[in-house]
């Protein structure tokens, strides 16, 4: 019974319902996740005599938090994908071992970023920075957040598996209770109140990790209660290397989306460094009040994935169709929402991290001039999303490159040169983000043409 209603919502329910329905729940799970980051920042920026170290500190930890992220989610995007399809297709056996088989490959992806968070940390840190103190900071605040990182591993899969079935609410009740145990730790451990070690960047790592793990856990608790159709037990677990490539066929451009965003973020670290440490912390500070938006647009593309992919595992031109412009549509609503926001309250935000004069003048230059690039990022999200869904991952992955990375550090680093020699350029810096979103964008159009030609107008007229 409860796999036909999920089908029936899936490839029945009217698409601009459906895609708003499975959205606001993502799109709120999404922003959640950002509010970890945003939170952490906020109340170590605000520490007694070393805020503006402590949120340095942060940034620097920030892109390995950004590949434990990218890796997960990308591995529960190819399995959300490929599950929603097979559900669509109505092989619940093989949906069954998809499950089992992203479960397998989370406890992989922790063990790797726990030998990482053993071994590799301090090299990793070391070089960004020569500063003994915040050095020391970002260490053991990162050391901590790989080592017990099976919370947001985990989740990342739980989340995916409730999101393929139709039960994206659940997936953001669980987030919500992880961000609310850690907004309600941060200060306890950070500050020291009500009793507790007064623990600086070390408490927020660990309040970030307890709410994480609570996420994972209310994520396999619904997985298990209300996920019926998909089948439990360790014999699905047991790696097929099919399988796992069907998902990785899928989740693999995802990843690397994700994870360019973390080389883009360590690239600029280093090329921003060269420029001084204040624009390192506005930058990253920038950055993660940016991500509240950006993630916005990301919950919206992994509502589009799972809702093209199970009518295009249907063969329906029509509902494709419709999936392609309304999750198009409302990510582009999204992001100019988000654009007025961040101009209309640049100092506000900035205000809030209570940063000295030049850092915050810096956060607000950036906030301004990014934040023009917003509707084109949009656009290029949600054909990421469009592109997984109809399986041209290669398009995809291009897309990735060349918004994160072909685009970005070569023109940042040329930028940053004349910023060296004059502040009045770093105008020009910060307009990197404009001038890459705007050219991936006309790429991605020219391949959105070719595969609505070779692959949407090729299904069947229903």
């Amino acid at each position: 019974m409860q796999e036909k209603e999920t089908k029936n919502r899936m490839g029945t329910m009217p698409v601009n319902r459906l895609m708003l329905s499975m959205g606001i729940p993502m799109v709120l799970s999404m922003m959640l996740q950002a509010v970890y980051n945003i939170v952490d920042s906020a109340f170590v920026s605000n520490i007694q005599g070393t805020g503006e170290m402590a949120l340095n500190a942060l940034t620097l930890a920030f892109p390995v938090q950004m590949l434990m992220v990218a890796i997960g989610i990308g591995t529960g995007v190819g399995t959300n994908a490929l599950l929603a399809k097979n559900i669509g297709q109505g092989d619940y056996q093989k949906a069954s071992r998809v499950a089992g088989n992203g479960l397998f490959l989370a406890v992989i992806i922790y063990i790797v970023f726990l030998l990482f968070g053993c071994f590799g940390v301090d090299a990793y840190i070391a070089s960004q920075t020569s500063n003994g103190e915040i050095r020391e900071m970002a260490t053991g605040y990162l050391r901590i957040c790989c080592v017990w990182s099976m919370g947001i591993v985990f989740f990342s899969i739980f989340e995916k598996l409730l999101q393929a079935t139709g039960r994206s609410l659940y997936s953001t009740i669980a987030q919500v209770a992880g961000a609310v145990v850690n907004v309600i730790l941060d200060p306890i451990l950070i500050y020291g109140w009500f009793g507790m070690p007064q623990l600086g960047v070390k408490g927020a790592a660990y309040a970030t990790i307890i709410g994480q793990i609570a996420s994972a856990l209310a994520g396999l608790f619904f997985h298990l209660k209300m996920n019926r159709e998909i089948k439990k037990g360790m014999q699905y677990m047991r790696p097929s290397l099919r399988t796992i490539g069907e998902i990785y066929t899928i989740g693999l451009p995802a990843i690397i989306a994700q994870a360019l965003m973390s080389v883009m973020t360590y690239g600029l670290n280093i090329i921003l460094g060269g420029i001084g440490e204040t624009v390192v912390t506005a930058y990253g500070l920038y950055y993660k009040i940016q991500q509240f938006i950006l993630f916005a647009a990301f919950g919206l593309r992994d509502a589009i994935t799972p809702i093209i992919s199970f009518n295009y595992g249907m063969q329906s031109k029509l509902r494709v169709k419709e999936g392609i412009r309304y999750g198009m549509g409302y990510t582009l609503i999204v992001m100019f929402a988000g654009l007025v926001l961040l101009e209309v309250f640049a100092q506000p935000f900035a205000t809030i991290f209570g940063l000295s004069g030049e850092t915050q003048s810096l956060c607000v230059q950036a906030m301004r001039i990014v934040s023009l690039s917003f509707l084109f990022a949009g656009a290029n999200i949600a054909y990421q999303g469009i592109f997984q869904a109809l399986n041209a991952g290669v398009e995809s992955l291009i897309i990735s490159v060349c918004r994160q990375f072909l685009f970005v550090l070569p023109v940042a680093w040329g930028f940053s040169i004349l910023a060296k020699q004059d502040a009045g350029y770093m105008w020009l810096v910060w307009s990197t983000f404009l001038i890459a979103e705007l050219l991936t964008v006309i790429i991605a159009a020219l391949f959105m043409k070719k595969i609505n030609r070779h692959t949407v107008c090729q299904l069947q007229d229903k």
